[in-house]
Parts: C-alpha cells; structure tokens; sequence
C-alpha cells in the first residue's frame, strides 16, 4: 500500500481499463481471491487510521464494493476491533464474492445494524464503486448523510475505491461521499484526482493487490520537475528571450504579471509589449528589469511570446502575425477567446501546429475552453479529460486546460492530471502567471508538453506550501518563484 504524493508519474486507469485488469487477473486467481486482498488492505488502513479507536461503522453497497467492506469487517473483528455494518444488499441478487464475504463477517460475529452508532472512531464508505454513475438515492443517500454528520463531529471517513457517487473516470457527482481518506483498489483512478475529485477522495492511497497492470495508462499524474542544472558559463542569452503581448488599456496589470513570473522564472531577458499604449510609462517601477517595446517592433521568430493576458479586443489585431510569426507561443485568456469568435485565428493556429519549430500552448479555464468547443463550461467540467482532447484536436498543440486537477494534452502524449494545486490559486492573475512559467519554461530549451507540465506542476506546489496565514495575490505568487 503506497500513499499517493505529489511527486512519483502515478500511471491513471478508466473504469473500462480497470475491467480489463480485473477480468486477467481474475483469471489467474482462485474465486473470491481479490476480494479477500481488498478487505484485507482497507482493514490494515483502518487501522493505521484509527489506531486506538475500537469502533468502526462500515456502510456497505449491495454489490463488490460493499463486499470489499464486508471483508474488511471480518478482518477487524478478527483483530479484537468492534465493526457494526449496514448492508444495503439483497440476499437474492448479492454477487458470489460479496456473498462469501457476507457469510464469513455473519458467522464471525459482526454486528449488523440498520442504522450507524451514534459514535464510532472511523466510518467507512463501501457503498458503490466503479459501476455506480447515478446520484445517491435511497437507504444510500441515507448513508451518505450519517457519513457526513459522523464526518462532521470528527470522525474520519476512508473511502473504498471511491467516494461513493463520484465518477471514477470524470471526478463528477451530485453530492458524493466527502472522506478523508480514499484507498483506489488495483488501479488508481483519473476522477480522484480532477473536477470533485480531490475534495471528495481527502489523501488518496493505492494497493494494486499484486495484480500488474495489464493496460496501458488512461492518464498520469505529472511528476515534480527535475532541476535544471545552470552551467557557470551561461549569459543572459542562454535562457531565452520572453515578450508578453497585452495589457490593453484598462488590463496592463494582466501583462505585466505574466512578464514579472517569466523573469522571476528564470528568462534571460523579459520584454513586455502593451497594447493601445500611447503616452503611457515604459517602466515597471516594482520590476525595472523588465524592457518595454511596442508590439510592432517584436523580433517574433527569435522570441517566445505570452499572448492575450489582458488583451481585450486589441489582441485580436496582432494575433495573425504573432500566431504566424512566433519562436513559440503561449495563447491565454482575451487571446482565446479571439480564436473562439474568429475562425480564421483558430485555422491560423491549426496551421502553425504542423510546424515542429513552431511549438503553441493553449491556457484555457473551463469557461474559455468551453467557448473554443463551442460548449458550456458544465459541459467541460463534466468530462475535464475528454475536453483536453477535444481542444487537441481541434488546434493540435499542447492544451492546459486550468482548474481543480489541471489537465495537459498533447498529440501524441497521454494526458497527465496536476496534483498539485490548491484553493488558494481562485484569484484573479494567477493564471497570468502561470502562462510566464510556461514560457519561460519553452525559452529555456525544454519541449513544450514538459515545459507546461512543469511549470502547472511548479506552479501548484507554491501555492500548496504557501505561508499558513499569508494572503496569496497573483504578485506575490510571481515574486515567489525560483527558477530550477
């Protein structure tokens, strides 16, 4: 059993993946044998959790996950433990192993129960697992609530497999089980880690029960970057040149943002090229590093280019010949949502993407993504995954698709979900940010699926080891940042 960290490139499997896992291993195995290794593993986690505490409460489903919970009673009964179960089964449709395993937590003495005990010192959630897409209803529903209440008086709640009614594959759900502690079985899941997921599933742990993944992964985690080794005889002109287009009238704040985080990331030179700026100040007094030039004047084939943060509708007048012209580009914010209203832009980008030297990231929000799909951002946040692919593609560059459990897409790459990340980054600019980082990032010479895929990485952890009681703003955040 392994606790699932931000770090290690933890391969992710959908349920039709995970079917096919479980079908070959199966087959190997004697009747019952998996569900055995799945009680036996959520038992040994409970009682890591709750050390001390003798009473469990396990609400279990009527299907295998419920059984997995029904095994796991059995072990903790065996161990001097207190477990009380409700089972939500049908002794007429009850699957074989979830029968077996019924019979063995009956004749052990289990205590069964059609309600939770007012106290108990963990509770677990074994009410549905893979097979379960629809909202809580019922006697579950029932469950889901006294989970809740328990949860909210202190008791810590671990999830078999999953959160009860959160989708393995999306990481949706109306109001699924909210734990502390999810164990994912055999393989780990894409929807505990994006949309819901990560408020729903706590800390995540994984035990494959000595099954080898047969599949190929569906997804992965992306991994902590690597340090970039700086050799001593290095100048200004061996990481890069980055140029931030944007920051009309109104929005320079946007810009300047995103050229403070590429400078503080790492780049040689920063040059900031403000829309509609006639008469105003060539100077960032809190950043003098940064050079000011007029877009027109840009050396776009020798320069990586941030495009559209604060952009408004001047951005879309030197769009085409930054799409057209740029060393590499990141497109974010007013920039995209340029190429949603112009078809033409969008053929532009379709265009570039067929040149190798010409690498583009895409950083949409769900909202901006859903305007290049031409769907609503519910619909995106419904399948975060299949959204990423889809604006693949549509533009055939690399696409970071932001929020809860960031997803990047390329073609050609397995999709990888960021672990990292919190709350704290739902303000305005953060964004702006983050497309600097990734810039910076494609200017220093790494390839542009790894330089977005770390910098999301980077980004997330500054905010997850963000001082306790400091307020995070998008400027601190920039100052934050220390290049590799």
């Amino acid at each position: 059993m392994q606790r699932v960290t931000a770090g290690p490139p933890w391969a992710l499997h959908d349920i039709a993946a995970i079917r096919r896992i479980e079908s070959a291993a199966a087959l190997g195995l004697p009747p019952h044998a998996l569900m055995q290794r799945a009680g036996l593993a959520v038992a040994r986690l409970a009682l890591a959790l709750a050390p001390h505490e003798p009473g469990v409460w396990l609400a279990c489903g009527p299907g295998n996950n419920g059984g997995d919970g029904l095994e796991a009673a059995w072990h903790l009964k065996a161990w001097g433990r207190s477990p009380v179960v409700t089972w939500l089964g049908d002794e007429q449709s009850v699957p074989a192993d979830a029968r077996a395993s019924l019979e063995r937590a009956r004749h052990a003495g289990v205590v069964f129960t059609d309600t939770p005990p007012p106290r108990c010192g963990l509770a677990i959630d074994a009410l549905f697992g893979l097979g379960a897409r629809r909202p809580l209803a019922g006697r579950a529903a029932q469950c889901r609530d006294a989970l809740a209440t328990l949860a909210a008086a202190g008791t810590p709640v671990l999830a078999v497999d999953l959160p009860s009614g959160l989708d393995a594959d999306t990481g949706t759900g109306e109001q699924p089980v909210r734990a502390d502690h999810t164990l994912s079985l055999l393989a780990l899941k894409p929807g505990l880690f994006t949309a819901q997921g990560r408020d729903a599933a706590g800390q995540v742990w994984f035990d494959d029960l000595g099954v080898t993944a047969s599949e190929p992964a569906s997804a992965m985690l992306s991994a902590r970057p690597e340090p970039v080794l700086r050799p001593h005889a290095s100048h200004k002109g061996s990481w890069g040149d980055v140029a931030v287009v944007g920051g009309a009238a109104g929005l320079r704040g946007a810009a300047l943002l995103a050229a403070r985080a590429a400078l503080h990331a790492g780049a040689g030179r920063v040059f900031v090229a403000p829309l509609q700026a006639s008469g105003e100040p060539t100077l960032d007094p809190f950043q003098p590093d940064l050079m000011f030039r007029d877009p027109e004047a840009l050396d776009l084939p020798r320069l990586h280019i941030v495009c559209g943060c604060g952009g408004g509708d001047a951005v879309r007048a030197v769009l085409p010949r930054i799409i057209s012209s740029a060393r590499s580009l990141v497109l974010d914010a007013d920039a995209l949502n340029a190429i949603a209203a112009d078809a033409s832009l969008g053929k532009l980008l379709r265009a570039r993407s067929g040149r190798a030297d010409r690498p583009s990231v895409i950083t949409p929000h769900p909202l901006e993504a859903a305007r290049l799909l031409q769907l609503t951002a519910g619909e995106v946040q419904q399948d975060r995954l299949s959204a990423a692919r889809k604006l693949v593609e549509a533009f055939g560059c690399v696409v970071v698709l932001k929020g809860s459990g960031s997803v990047i897409a390329a073609p050609g790459e397995v999709p990888r979900i960021n672990p990292t990340g919190n709350a704290r980054l739902a303000i305005a600019g953060t964004g702006d940010v983050l497309a600097g980082m990734v810039a910076t990032r494609m200017a220093r010479g790494q390839a542009p699926f790894a330089a977005a895929c770390d910098a999301v990485h980077a980004h997330g952890e500054l905010a997850d080891h963000w001082p306790a009681g400091e307020t995070l703003t998008a400027a601190a955040l920039a100052r934050s940042i220390a290049p590799d």
